[in-house]
């Protein structure tokens, strides 16, 4: 994607959350990753130190919003008000993945409205601007009032399947939300799609219902942007077997993977399950079944393309 180029106005921080990945996109640009700290006082509250100049500088901040969320986010603010009083010119987030994301209306009553929370306390804290990639809905996009690119992770998953050379396949979406996911990832890989219709009693319990569409004896791949404790991705793929699917592979952006989910995957009708780097998966969660690809180019290139002021639209085609 990007080679090196040279921009002195360009600086790229990272926090604690992804720090592979930040070295990942400073390596491809070119470009050293700023000098800063993050430490605790006694109590637990986040103190940061920028360790050099940034006056006049386009910053960009790499900071995924992942478990532990509420340290990651409130490191995100905090870094945010140092640049803004160290007169920084721009303040760009990269988000890879945005926590808080899923309580995106009112499902019920006396329900929040988180994403458009921390849209509102970044966006207050300074930022000027936001990459995000896989908003967990379409419409946090329109939750702030500054430029936001929203990349798409469904093109690095399109290339890897592609490349594997599968006979028959199906792409399914585990339920009626991720339909316009699996038709993006269906029309890269020129396959027809199915969808499980699914009951969800509470958060984070489901029932599996029933299946629209043929996958018998076919190759399924099920697509969806987050897999927390994978009760949904599990269930889905043994019911694909049941119902006659060859082999079930299963792909994300953003591998939450808490609780019980590696275990769940481990013991599932998953062959494999393809993610993105978007979160750091520590050392105990990457088992053989789990393939990573890195989304460090993608970002890379639309951070170039954003100082450059060049389109950002052909890298989410």
């Amino acid at each position: 994607m990007s080679s090196h180029f040279q921009d002195s106005n360009l600086k790229i921080f990272t926090l604690n959350s992804n720090q592979a990945l930040a070295k990942k996109i400073s390596e491809i640009l070119g470009i050293e990753l700023g000098k800063s700290s993050v430490t605790r006082f006694s109590d637990g509250e986040i103190q940061i130190n920028i360790e050099e100049s940034i006056r006049g500088s386009d910053v960009f901040i790499i900071q995924s919003i992942s478990n532990p969320v509420n340290e990651h986010l409130m490191e995100l603010l905090i870094m945010i008000d140092a640049l803004k009083r160290a007169s920084a010119n721009t303040i760009n987030l990269v988000i890879p993945y945005y926590g808080y994301a899923r309580q995106d209306r009112k499902a019920r009553a006396r329900e929040p409205i988180t994403a458009k929370l921390v849209a509102n306390l970044l966006e207050k804290a300074g930022a000027n601007r936001v990459i995000a990639l896989d908003l967990h809905a379409q419409q946090i996009q329109g939750f702030f009032n500054i430029p936001i690119d929203h990349l798409l992770g469904v093109p690095i998953l399109g290339e890897y399947f592609l490349n594997k050379k599968f006979d028959d396949i199906v792409i399914v979406s585990p339920d009626h939300g991720g339909v316009t996911r699996a038709r993006k990832l269906a029309d890269r890989l020129k396959a027809p799609i199915a969808i499980i219709d699914k009951r969800r009693p509470r958060p984070n319990v489901v029932e599996v219902m029933n299946i629209v569409g043929n996958i018998e004896g076919k190759t399924a791949i099920l697509i969806d942007d987050i897999i927390d404790t994978a009760g949904t991705i599990t269930l889905a793929a043994n019911a694909l077997v049941e119902n006659g699917a060859k082999e079930v592979y299963a792909c994300c952006t953003h591998p939450v993977l808490s609780g019980p989910a590696i275990e769940r995957i481990q013991n599932s009708q998953i062959k494999e399950l393809v993610v993105t780097d978007s979160i750091l998966l520590p050392e105990e969660k990457r088992i053989d079944k789990i393939v990573e690809l890195s989304v460090a180019p993608l970002i890379s290139e639309a951070i170039k393309r954003i100082q450059e002021n060049l389109s950002v639209d052909e890298l989410v085609q």
